[in-house]
Parts: structure tokens; sequence; C-alpha cells
């Protein structure tokens, strides 16, 4: 189920408001400057679906974001527990960082979770499948798949290097609960 914590960022044990409603997490996303919608596929896919599949089922919705925000790319990223990196990996995006441009994902399949650094709140956003969610550019944040992640999003991007992070050296996110703990 997708979800809403917020937080006071000086609080990370305690979250001040939760919404499970989708369309109330959009609004209180949207005011905040941050897009979250919910996806269908205009065909089936099946459970090993590849890239071209994925992307060819959701041509409408990725041809529009790239006309009204310039993304040049889509590709599709899948992560499962038998990864040999997913370690490595779960701690670089773990680090509160900020990017040049929107991070953009929408879950095909699987789950994971969103931290925005809001003015001094979090945002914990816990996306399932067909979730997209919009990071603006320059937002601060971070994401935790999980110990065992589990999901296959499409990413949507204007830089044709993919995902460039410009880590803050902030600790804040090792002081809030992990995916283990608010997706259980």
């Amino acid at each position: 189920m997708s979800f809403l914590q917020v937080f006071d960022a000086a609080n990370p044990t305690e979250p001040k408001r939760i919404l499970e409603d989708g369309n109330q997490i959009m609004a209180a996303l949207g005011a905040k400057g941050v897009r979250f919608e919910r996806w269908q596929a205009s065909q089936p896919l099946s459970a090993v679906a590849n890239q071209d599949e994925i992307l060819a089922a959701y041509t409408a919705e990725v041809a529009r974001l790239k006309a009204e925000h310039g993304f040049q790319t889509a590709d599709v990223i899948s992560l499962t527990p038998e990864h040999p990196d997913k370690a490595a990996l779960r701690a670089k995006f773990l680090s509160e960082h900020i990017h040049s441009e929107d991070e953009v994902r929408f879950f095909v399949r699987g789950s994971g979770l969103f931290y925005m650094h809001l003015d001094d709140e979090i945002y914990a956003v816990g996306c399932q499948q067909e979730d997209l969610i919009s990071v603006p550019a320059g937002t601060k944040h971070w994401f935790d798949m999980g110990a065992e992640p589990d999901f296959t999003c499409v990413r949507l991007f204007t830089n044709p290097e993919g995902w460039v992070a410009q880590y803050t050296e902030d600790k804040i996110a090792d002081q809030f609960p992990r995916f283990e703990d608010l997706m259980a």
C-alpha cells in the first residue's frame, strides 16, 4: 500500500501525519511541488517482461512526461534479492543527496521508499506498483530499497549520463526509520 508519513526533521520517531489515500498523497505532495501519480499499463505485462515490453506498456505516459519536462531517455531498472551488489547499491542511495534534474521513478512492480527533506520536515513516501514519483531537481532526498530489494522501475532522465548525485554530507538519513520499519 502506498503511504505518506510526514515527520518533523528533529523528531524521527513519531510521524506528524500519515496518509494512505492516493488522492490525499497526491494533493499533499503536489502542494510541495512533488509529482505523484498512478499509472495503468496499456497492455498486460508478464512477471518477466523485458525493458522494451515495459516501455511499450507505458508509451503514452512516458511520452507525456518527455514532452512536458524535456526528458531525453527512459530506461528500466530491476533489482531482486539475489543481486550481488544489493548492499552497495542500497548504501549509495541511502545518503541524503540532490540532483540537477528531477528524479522520476515509476514502479512497475515491487516497492521502495523515498524520503524528501522539505524545509523542516521529512516526507517519507512508500511507493508500490503503479506509483510514479518525481522528486524535483535540487530537493534533498534519499531512497531506501530495503536489504532485500525487489522492484522494477521506469526511470526518465534529461541528462544522458543518467543518475548523477551530489551528496549533502548531512547524516539526517541515518536518524530515520528504514524500509524494513515503515514498509512492514
